[in-house]
């Protein structure tokens, strides 16, 4: 599914190419301690699960998500928002926004159980519908993801807030 769509603004949130994994690279890198970092390969392989708001051939905003791992059957398959990026000098313009909902309509797409986000900023995803979770309830992503990170010695004490949406 091809998704362009204009913001109140001069922005187009629209799909991710590979002549974006620069872009994409440098947004994500641009917030060292709000985000992990992402190689271009990573960002590459992952493309097709990206969306960028492109403002006048520029890329000034990016989103992905992944898909978690289940044991067995896919019951209560979980779909995370991660790499949310947006130029500094757009921030509180609606972009941010505008990059969560593109995205959250691409996943619902899926018929996911929930999407998830760890977050610095819960009160901007609740505002967009998401409520907090414990992170125990998200093993999966902790498994995943987190066990991993060289940021903080235990997700547990991670100062990221863990937040669900059913859908």
């Amino acid at each position: 599914m091809l998704l362009r769509v204009k913001t109140k603004s001069r922005h187009v949130i629209r799909n991710a190419g590979f002549t974006d994994v620069e872009s994409i690279y440098k947004l994500v890198k641009a917030y060292p301690k709000e985000l992990l970092a992402r190689s271009h390969s990573d960002i590459a392989m992952n493309i097709d699960r990206f969306l960028v708001c492109d403002r006048g051939g520029k890329v000034v905003g990016t989103v992905s998500w992944s898909i978690l791992p289940e044991i067995g059957h896919a019951r209560h398959p979980s779909v995370e928002i991660k790499s949310v990026s947006v130029a500094r000098e757009l921030k509180k313009q609606g972009v941010g926004r505008a990059l969560i909902e593109a995205a959250i309509e691409r996943i619902r797409l899926l018929h996911p159980s929930q999407i998830i986000v760890l977050t610095f900023t819960p009160e901007f995803f609740r505002k967009l519908g998401f409520r907090e979770v414990p992170k125990a309830s998200l093993m999966h992503k902790l498994y995943m993801g987190c066990i991993n990170c060289t940021k903080y010695d235990s997700p547990f004490t991670c100062p990221e807030v863990a937040m669900a949406m059913d859908v």
